[in-house]
């Protein structure tokens, strides 16, 4: 089982770090294997809503992942669910005002099937490492607006 949680902090009101990571047009901002992103649904973002994810992985190649909404409550929380792809590991974010800021607590969770099972302890490295530059990069991007 992978299971990676992570905290981070940044210095912008809540409503503005949950409308930016709710926004698909900006994760590859601050997710650089991101390729493309298609939402799949019609209206706003919300439980039951899908995405089509394009990453760059490992050798140059690209892998496609649809990715569900598993849990959406405005300004809160975001939580998602791998329905097809690769490497099924789930994802939540749960956020909370602190002192003028937010705290992100994030948990990336999953259970790899098959050959890749085997690689489940060396992939949970490579996904923490990947995370926390992502996090930190979101903290960048976020705190650098105006």
């Amino acid at each position: 089982m992978i299971r990676i949680e992570l905290s981070v902090q940044v210095s912008r009101p809540v409503d503005e770090v949950f409308a930016y990571v709710t926004d698909p047009t900006k994760l590859a901002e601050w997710q650089p294997n991101v390729i493309s992103v298609t939402k799949l649904n019609e209206g706003p973002v919300q439980s039951g809503t899908r995405f089509k994810e394009v990453r760059r992985a490992l050798f140059g190649r690209s892998v496609e992942a649809i990715v569900e909404v598993s849990a959406y409550e405005e300004n809160h929380r975001i939580d998602l669910r791998i329905v097809s792809g690769p490497v099924p590991v789930h994802g939540e974010n749960e956020f909370t005002s602190i002192h003028g800021g937010t705290r992100i607590d994030f948990v990336a969770h999953g259970e790899l099937r098959g050959a890749l099972r085997m690689a489940q302890p060396v992939l949970a490295r490579v996904l923490r490492r990947q995370f926390e530059r992502d996090y930190a990069r979101l903290k960048r991007a976020l705190e650098s607006r105006e």
